[in-house]
């Protein structure tokens, strides 16, 4: 009987890459140079059907299709229909730059904005 509690051991050896990189390869001029790669005799298929979504390869074209309708390929579309943050959301994340974030401003603004922000910081600590 298997231990209880145990990390299933169905994952892959090596760990894909993430979310926001297969959205970086979603990019049409990316796509379209993993879609049409060179022959390569050690990727199965020899890197001819290709799932960039998945980031995997697939013996041949039936196989391939099979695992467009699979439970696992549908949920990684799922996934990547969320937009990746953005350096700006990330920072807002962090405190940095939020009010300028939550308001939708323009530039001019921002920069107002974080201007006078850095200068009461630098008052609340002098005195």
């Amino acid at each position: 009987m298997p231990p209880k509690h145990t990390q299933s051991r169905k994952g892959r050896k090596r760990k894909g890459k993430d979310i926001d990189e297969i959205h970086d390869d979603l990019k049409p001029k990316k796509a379209t140079k993993l879609l049409n790669q060179e022959v390569d005799l050690d990727l199965p298929g020899e890197g001819q059907f290709y799932c960039i979504e998945c980031v995997r390869h697939f013996a041949d074209a039936p196989t391939l299709s099979l695992h467009q309708k699979s439970k696992l390929h549908k949920q990684q579309l799922r996934r990547l229909k969320e937009v990746p943050y953005t350096i700006a959301e990330a920072e807002a994340a962090g405190g940095v730059g939020v009010v300028p974030f939550i308001k939708n401003l323009t530039p001019a603004e921002v920069t107002r904005i974080n201007k006078n922000t850095r200068t009461q910081k630098m008052d609340e600590y002098s005195t």
